[in-house]
């Protein structure tokens, strides 16, 4: 019964259009009331779960991705993959998928990657002979590698969720290879469609235009060489490397590119401090929520009930996958702070390494952003491209399928999360 009432009344505040956040906080209270747990705790349990000196990476990385994505370092970066892939039989296509994987590196959000490569590269490959359905699918798939690729802002909430037991460095690492992969079967997928339906070539760029291109590129690459370089050196921690980036994308936006206007700046500031203020509330009262569901000992009995069904562990891992599959009626941050503390410790009894189930839980999320009915990014690239919903999921339905196929490598393939974080020492 306490755990119908917690979840119960949660679901039903989200089915009546509660706010996440607020539906976890008095979900929380109804809980305790229901076990006579004082309020005091669960407003203790709120303070403390922001009073998290990790955090701080947060509203850092956000500010940096922020900057960088409105001062014209995503029309640079398009450029800079044009140079590289541009030229080949559907390289537009390679392009965007490319340009996504540079901009996931920096802005670490699949939001922002859809929106300044997708109003960048969408209307030029429907100009080029791409179907704009397929364009703007490309477009969100290849934002799925900004939740893999560091810094990714969820790895830090995963490492929160997770009781801070599982390195943020070892977390930004592992996604590099889950990433990569991602991005190359994409992109063989862009090759084929390519190929079969006579996707046009590219041009050739000049060689002084290209070194040119290449120059101003590299301004903005180099804070994936400070955030990277800085954790893994030990020169500084993730909060270090994340408010050094904010410094150096400021110096590269106002001072190198100059695209972006002063008088704009305090808007792009108070928009962060929005994103980051309904970040900080949600983790608050989902660590209220966390705490109610360990006294209720929830871990415990849906460790019991899969162990259950079954002792194998990749069987396990499956129903895990679907269970998590299922987070597309759900955002992606709500759902690692609900889900992280119920599901590790089963995971963690199977054998599975927590970062190499942090890398599994980010790719069935990253999906559930690009799928109906809450998917974000999905919806992004759809206002971003000025279609129907409909039309858009239609041409995601290759895409998803390659999806899948990445998802199961990296759940039965735990090498690929954990070999760069393991010969890194982390």
């Amino acid at each position: 019964m306490d755990t119908l009432i917690l979840l119960g009344s949660f679901f039903v505040l989200m089915m009546i259009g509660v706010p996440i956040a607020y539906s976890l906080g008095l979900a929380a209270l109804a809980g305790a009331l229901w076990i006579d747990l004082p309020f005091d705790a669960v407003m203790i349990q709120v303070a403390s779960g922001v009073n998290k000196f990790s955090l701080l990476a947060i509203p850092f990385f956000v500010l940096a991705g922020a900057i960088m994505a409105e001062g014209g370092m995503a029309r640079r970066l398009v450029a800079f993959a044009g140079v590289l892939v541009g030229f080949i039989r559907g390289g537009l296509s390679l392009v965007n998928i490319l340009a996504s994987t540079f901009f996931g590196a920096i802005s670490g959000s699949s939001v922002a990657d859809t929106a300044s490569i997708g109003s960048v590269l969408i209307p030029e490959m429907e100009k080029k002979g791409y179907p704009r359905p397929f364009a703007t699918a490309v477009t969100v798939s290849g934002s799925v590698q900004a939740i893999l690729i560091p810094p990714s802002h969820n790895a830090v909430l995963y490492s929160l969720a997770a009781g801070g037991t599982v390195s943020i460095a070892a977390l930004f690492m592992a996604g590099v290879l889950p990433g990569l992969l991602l991005g190359l079967t994409l992109a063989g997928l862009c090759l084929f469609t390519a190929r079969r339906e006579g996707y046009p070539k590219g041009e050739v760029i000049p060689m002084k235009q290209a070194l040119k291109i290449c120059a101003e590129a590299m301004w903005g690459l180099m804070t994936m060489v400070i955030i990277l370089g800085g954790i893994l050196s030990g020169v500084f921690t993730a909060n270090e490397s994340a408010s050094i980036a904010v410094v150096w994308a400021f110096f590269v936006t106002m001072f190198i590119y100059r695209d972006y206007k002063w008088r704009d700046l305090p808007k792009l500031v108070h928009r962060t401090v929005k994103t980051v203020t309904v970040v900080m509330i949600l983790i608050g009262f989902a660590a209220a929520f966390g705490y109610l569901m360990t006294m209720m000992m929830i871990p415990m009995k849906v460790t019991t009930f899969l162990t259950s069904m079954s002792d194998n562990k990749y069987v396990i891992l499956a129903l895990i996958n679907i269970m998590l599959l299922l987070g597309c009626l759900m955002d992606m941050s709500p759902l690692i702070l609900i889900l992280t503390p119920i599901l590790l410790p089963v995971v963690k009894m199977l054998g599975v390494d927590p970062v190499h189930f942090g890398m599994i839980m980010m790719v069935n999320l990253g999906i559930g952003l690009i799928t109906p009915p809450v998917g974000t990014v999905l919806f992004t690239g759809a206002a971003v491209a000025k279609l129907p919903l409909g039309i858009v999921t239609k041409a995601m339905v290759p895409f998803f399928t390659a999806l899948f196929v990445v998802l199961l490598m990296i759940t039965y393939i735990p090498a690929i999360s954990l070999w760069l974080p393991r010969a890194m020492g982390l």
